[in-house]
């Protein structure tokens, strides 16, 4: 969530964004290797390996789509002459974008139960 006050205090010093989406940054790799942690923990070891390549599969195309619709929101906010808004926009996708993980995590596996069946 901190990515969110990058743009705003971006005017204080060029350096508050910059540490700002570092520790983002930080945070992200922390997510990475606890959702690495959630695959082994509730998949038999025998499907592991498929588990995190179809969410790496995931990740890639959300990826690729991400990065052509954030191409296209800032080519049409710099055509307007407001490219702060594109930026804004994508900082806002980004923080929320963990929630938003969280919560659908969460609602899809309530209680830990360990799948044994696959």
């Amino acid at each position: 969530m901190v990515v969110l006050a990058a743009q705003p205090l971006g005017g204080i010093s060029f350096w508050m964004p910059v540490i700002l989406i570092g520790i983002g940054a930080s945070a992200h790799q922390a997510w990475s290797a606890n959702i690495f942690t959630t695959v082994s923990d509730m998949f038999p070891q025998k499907a592991i390996g498929s588990v995190v390549g179809i969410g790496g599969m995931a990740g890639g195309i959300g990826g690729v789509i991400v990065t052509k619709v954030g191409g296209a929101l800032f080519d049409h906010y710099k055509a307007l002459g407001h490219i702060e808004t594109g930026y804004t926009i994508m900082f806002t996708f980004c923080a929320t974008a963990y929630l938003v993980a969280w919560v659908i995590m969460k609602s899809l596996v309530p209680k830990f139960k360990l799948i044994t069946d696959l």
